[in-house]
């Protein structure tokens, strides 16, 4: 089956299925890159689209972001193989460290921890915020050769204090998701 787009998410809580145009597939992938790429992956073999759009909560590195945010680019955050790569690098592979949307905006740091603290690898990066899909949903599209953009809705300050912030704030994005989705797609004339 043939779709111009499909959006994934990891959670239901995140974005309801009742909230989207019952023409678009939503995908959950659930928590985590294996997730992420696995449900990359079984979207692209059933819909064959043309461009993903992924949605999503992230915890925030940058102060002074709130609200929904647009990704330009996404690394991956956990990816420690030193001495054999620098952070982020994986090591003895010419895949891309990073991927870039077809739109402009922040840089996410994707890895499969929730972030309670600081990290300086980080700012020294200009890692705007981070999540725990976005790098996978992009390498798999990058394989693919489609096109990705991803929306992120801050949902907490990437501290102590995040697993709390998070729980009241994971579904407070969907409205500003939705609404943007379908300025987008009266854009696209889709």
């Amino acid at each position: 089956m043939k779709n111009s787009l499909v959006v994934i998410v990891a959670l239901e809580e995140e974005l309801n299925p009742d909230n989207i145009f019952s023409h678009i597939p939503v995908i959950y992938s659930g928590i985590g890159k294996v997730n992420a790429s696995i449900a990359t992956f079984r979207a692209i073999k059933e819909y064959n689209p043309n461009l993903i759009i992924n949605f999503g909560t992230v915890g925030k590195i940058t102060p002074n972001l709130s609200g929904l945010i647009q990704i330009g680019s996404v690394i991956q955050r956990d990816m420690i193989a030193e001495p054999l790569a620098p952070r982020g690098s994986v090591p003895f592979s010419i895949r891309p460290n990073k991927f870039v949307s077809i739109s402009n905006g922040h840089i996410c740091g994707t890895g499969d921890s929730f972030v309670t603290q600081r990290d300086d690898w980080l700012i020294q990066n200009g890692v705007d915020v981070v999540d725990m899909e976005l790098f996978a949903i992009a390498s798999v599209a990058h394989e693919h050769k489609i096109d990705w953009i991803s929306y992120k809705f801050i949902s907490d300050d990437a501290n102590e204090s995040s697993d709390q912030k998070w729980a009241k704030q994971v579904n407070q994005g969907q409205k500003l998701f939705v609404e943007r989705l379908h300025a987008y797609l009266v854009r696209q004339n889709l």
